[in-house]
């Protein structure tokens, strides 16, 4: 099963060098330093599965399974894997791999870090990525037997961020008292990847040097130095002024200019990211009140009338063209087109404001109520801007809201204790395909079956759940697909989660400076960035 490629934009490459700079376009390049919108919340790859944290680690550390550019997937550390059994699958790995401190990677590690991943997972939890596993035997050093709470289809697309620690250099850091400080120190901090640990400041710059026993070859770069920088107009001031060498998440405003710009050139591309309105479906809801700030008598977004004059409210054409500037496409479901468990028999969604005025008078709200939104300022392009369009859509039918664009730092955490009502963040199906979104956001929170760790709105459809139960356990492709596809028709249908706009991604650089090929993922990776000589 390969995921389909997409995104003919992704095709782009951009071909650009520097003509003075922090590092030399010739053939032994020295320096790369890449402006970044978000950086890790801490070294340990096993803390955080949001895109920024993975993005760094996977210049320290491997995967056992490697996601490429267009999300099909490769061998990593595994050079090979198969189902034996309905129970059981085999992992041969890559041999002659070395940690950046010379001991050799074998099973141990792998086993070491799958174990590791349930215990000091953050608050945005990596247990996705190992939910499936019930056991890990060692059968030599280099081949595992991953046995699986039943048949598990798409172990190997979960495997992509399985980040691989050294068993022996993370031993003593791998509870959540020891782990920051084992792995922000430096100590625990020893991977396979292509780049070692010289330095990190949170939130500011992540300094590495290239391994040159990496397994993949020498990197391009003898250092690299990440430069944590959200601002977006600081990033671009940056690159102009030479102080970074490449940028990601140009603005959809400084990408329009950049266009008069020859001196810099920027590359744009589809991106997996799809920006979600979640509603929550408790029956006492905290942000969600009367206009006059009283209480309402039970949770309006539990009554499915208001949630389709919500979603009815929402002019994913004008957010494309005026908040956005062109960079996205309007979005009618929780996975890109043509991705595994996608349907094509949803349609695409329409504004009607009228006709969201005339159902939220229909369910009991002829004059609207007030409710707090609640989205990041500084995780994906366009995100606060977005959410401030979702307030001023939703004003207009009559829903007083109060948009508050802030720190991914501060609102992941607060999300996950389900501080939220309404709420909106970007979702890229990493693996290409329907088990990681839905199972994590759409089936019902349930430690069980370890489904729904990223269900923060309470919503439970019992048919979902069996269509999502019954496709883990499907080992035919074909049948799988379509069970993924029922339950993707079932959840829009719901409209607790409402799909607003595909991200598209622009990156920047001198002109003349590098050879770079956009990612699908968004994965700004050193090791992929070579200097045009």
């Amino acid at each position: 099963m390969k995921t389909k490629r997409l995104f003919a934009s992704a095709a782009l490459a951009l071909g650009v060098t520097f003509a003075a700079g922090s590092f030399l376009a010739s053939a032994q390049a020295q320096t790369l330093t890449m402006g970044v919108r978000g950086g890790p919340e801490s070294l340990d790859p096993h803390f955080s599965a949001l895109g920024s944290h993975a993005e760094a680690a996977k210049h320290i550390y491997d995967t056992l399974v490697w996601s490429g550019d267009d999300l099909q997937i490769e061998p990593g550390l595994a050079t090979s894997w198969k189902a034996l059994d309905e129970t059981t699958w085999e992992f041969k790995l890559r041999e002659g791999v070395k940690f950046h401190d010379g001991s050799d990677f074998d099973a141990e590690d792998v086993k070491f870090s799958i174990e590791r991943i349930p215990v000091v997972s953050g608050p945005t939890t990596t247990t996705i990525y190992v939910r499936r596993v019930a056991g890990v035997e060692i059968v030599d050093p280099h081949t595992l037997h991953i046995k699986t709470n039943g048949p598990a289809a798409t172990l190997p697309y979960d495997f992509v961020r399985l980040f691989v620690v050294s068993s022996d250099a993370a031993k003593d850091y791998s509870t959540p008292e020891t782990a920051a400080e084992g792995f922000n120190g430096g100590p625990a901090a020893v991977g396979t990847g292509p780049y070692k640990l010289v330095s990190w400041e949170p939130k500011g710059d992540l300094v590495l040097e290239r391994f040159d026993d990496y397994w993949r070859g020498k990197g391009p770069w003898a250092k690299v130095i990440r430069k944590e920088m959200p601002n977006d107009s600081s990033r671009l001031a940056a690159l102009k002024s030479g102080q970074v060498d490449v940028i990601n998440y140009v603005s959809s405003i400084d990408y329009l200019a950049l266009q008069r710009d020859s001196s810099v050139e920027a590359v744009i591309g589809d991106s997996v990211y799809i920006m979600n309105l979640q509603l929550d479906q408790r029956e006492d809801t905290p942000l969600v009140r009367a206009k006059d700030g009283s209480k309402l008598d039970k949770n309006p977004l539990r009554d499915p009338l208001v949630r389709e004059a919500i979603d009815l409210a929402i002019d994913r054409d004008a957010m494309v063209s005026i908040v956005l500037e062109g960079l996205g496409k309007p979005a009618n479901q929780m996975m890109p087109p043509g991705f595994f468990g996608s349907s094509e028999e949803i349609p695409a969604r329409k504004h009607d404001s009228a006709q969201a005025r005339a159902l939220l008078a229909e369910a009991g709200y002829p004059d609207g109520f007030e409710f707090d939104l609640y989205c990041t300022s500084d995780r994906l392009p366009g995100d606060g801007a977005i959410c401030q369009g979702l307030g001023q859509m939703f004003s207009q039918i009559g829903i007083k809201t109060n948009v508050n664009a802030i720190s991914k730092t501060v609102y992941f955490p607060a999300q996950s204790r389900l501080e939220y009502s309404v709420f909106m963040n970007g979702w890229g199906t990493l693996t290409g395909e329907a088990s990681y979104t839905l199972g994590s956001l759409a089936h019902s929170n349930d430690p069980e079956v370890k489904m729904g760790a990223f269900n923060r709105v309470a919503y439970k459809n019992d048919e979902v759940d069996r269509l999502m139960q019954e496709g883990a356990t499907t080992l035919d492709p074909d049948a799988r697909r379509k069970l993924y596809e029922q339950a993707m028709i079932a959840t829009m249908a719901d409209r607790v989660y409402i799909p607003v706009v595909q991200l598209q991604t622009v990156w920047a650089a001198k002109a003349n400076s590098v050879i770079f090929a956009p990612r699908f993922d968004e994965d700004t990776l050193a090791f992929f960035i070579k200097a045009k000589n």
